[in-house]
């Protein structure tokens, strides 16, 4: 009886972790196909309202790992619910605002309160699930991010078609509050710390590399990159980072434990995550503007169009699971840029005469392939550390994530508009009316872009491989001539 009541708690405890991971998740991602119509509302340019997703992903990736830290200190869960507390008032804060630059602080307010969930999620659920239930919980977890990064562009076009905007931030309000209530009635009550102090030099030059970096990259595109603030922006957050890594070797107690990245299987894991994030990411961006500018698709068709993506996803991400246990989970990576990289190119084939059945047989490629992709890495992540390092791993794996997607939404919006302004003979940093023909020059070159980017990280996973295929062999025949 006490062990079934056990297991209840344990399922029930990762609903509420799977709810908020969700939540912001999703937030990353459905505000892109609300980017055109909330432009028009609050008066501002295409390239200024990419700062409403920017911001959010540049605010979790500059203290993820500082909620990490602080979870080892002061207890996952305190910080866990301290963070979906903040997230909430931050959703609240965004849906009743028709200020542009309060909306942004809003949004870094959102993002912080995400952090704080993203960064001890999983050390919840390895303190929570035995050895023997915690991969499958992890599993689910890493299911709820991919989720809940593609859902966000469909459901945001349904609910911008039939609502408002507003409805994108304040649909999180009451969810959240239901999640925060059983938070504090189900997550288990430790009074453990870490010991040492946080590392307050390091997550001061971590914020001084992510913000300026990524502030630089957003607004090089409307300021222009040879700017002199996006200048020293760009070497504030190079020495930054160089002094980032100098002082974490020293450190007894650091913010990131560089050693981590030691293991080979781990660093190209996190590599191919990341570079699959930004190339997913350009697309992500760019397709809400080429359906309803190009294509005059309606907010609501737009959403449904989008949605193939998650739904096949939610297809493929299952039978991946179920595939990695006899092919292998490296295998199943490569076999997923690869299709992502085909999905991206055939991507760059669209344009004003393209058909429906065409386009949602480009996305399915994409989306077949992040879902064989996505899961099995997550995996290869988790399974290459130490169960005392699964904290840090997340960590460092939310972080990759999150920065994968400010560079893809980066690189996408400063190459589309830079392909249209040297098409059109003029600058620009929005949509033309009436030169389709330039939107889709520079739309194309962002698929080739994106493809060939996760065609690399194809290539570096046949190379592992092979070569683990060789070390294979070697060993076999060592073996052979040992007998």
């Amino acid at each position: 009886m006490e062990k079934a009541n056990n297991d209840r708690s344990r399922w029930s405890i990762l609903i509420v972790v799977l709810m908020s991971t969700l939540m912001s998740a999703l937030d990353g991602s459905i505000v892109n196909v609300a980017l055109p119509k909330m432009a028009r509302e609050l008066n501002v340019t295409t390239s200024s309202i990419q700062l409403v997703a920017t911001s959010y992903l540049i605010a979790i990736a500059g203290t993820v790992l500082i909620f990490g830290r602080l979870g080892d200190m002061f207890g996952k869960a305190k910080m866990f619910k301290f963070g979906m507390g903040l997230f909430t008032l931050g959703s609240l804060l965004c849906g009743i605002t028709k200020s542009f630059p309060v909306l942004i602080i809003a949004r870094i307010v959102q993002a912080i309160g995400a952090a704080g969930t993203m960064a001890n999620n999983q050390g919840i659920i390895t303190e929570v699930f035995p050895g023997n239930e915690r991969g499958k919980a992890l599993g689910f977890l890493g299911t709820s991010v991919a989720l809940g990064s593609l859902i966000g562009p469909g459901l945001g076009g349904i609910i911008v078609g039939t609502a408002s905007w507003e409805f994108i931030f304040l649909i999180n309000v009451p969810i959240g509050i239901i999640a925060l209530f059983y938070a504090f009635k189900l997550l288990p009550k430790t009074h453990k710390t870490a010991q040492g102090k946080i590392d307050n030099i390091g997550a001061i030059l971590f914020m001084l590399t992510i913000v300026p970096l990524f502030g630089a990259l957003e607004e090089g595109l409307s300021r222009g990159f040879t700017n002199p603030i996006i200048l020293v922006s760009f070497a504030v957050a190079i020495v930054s980072f160089i002094a980032f890594i100098f002082v974490e070797k020293r450190k007894e107690n650091p913010l990131l434990q560089l050693s981590i990245f030691s293991n080979k299987l781990f660093s190209l894991s996190i590599f191919c995550g990341f570079i699959t994030f930004v190339a997913i990411f350009c697309n992500n961006i760019i397709l809400p503007f080429y359906l309803q500018d190009v294509m005059n698709y309606t907010p609501e068709h737009t959403g449904l169009i989008l949605m193939v993506y998650p739904l096949i996803l939610a297809v493929a991400a299952p039978v991946s699971g179920h595939l990695s246990d006899k092919i292998g989970s490296e295998k199943l990576t490569f076999i997923g840029l690869v299709l992502i990289s085909v999905g991206l190119l055939l991507m760059s084939s669209l344009n004003q005469k393209s058909t429906l059945l065409i386009m949602v047989m480009f996305i399915g490629a994409m989306s077949i392939g992040m879902g064989l992709f996505q899961s099995p890495n997550n995996s290869l992540i988790m399974s290459t550390v130490p169960k005392n390092k699964l904290g840090i791993a997340g960590s460092v794996n939310a972080l990759v994530r999150n920065l994968g997607m400010v560079c893809g939404i980066a690189l996408a919006t400063t190459l589309l508009y830079s392909m249209m302004s040297s098409k059109i003979g003029y600058r620009v940093t929005d949509y033309v009316a009436g030169r389709n023909d330039a939107f889709i020059y520079g739309m194309r070159i962002v698929y080739i872009t994106a493809g060939v980017i996760s065609l690399v990280g194809a290539i570096l996973t046949f190379y592992r491989l092979s070569k683990k295929d060789k070390d294979v062999d070697v060993g076999i025949n060592l073996k052979m001539e040992g007998k």
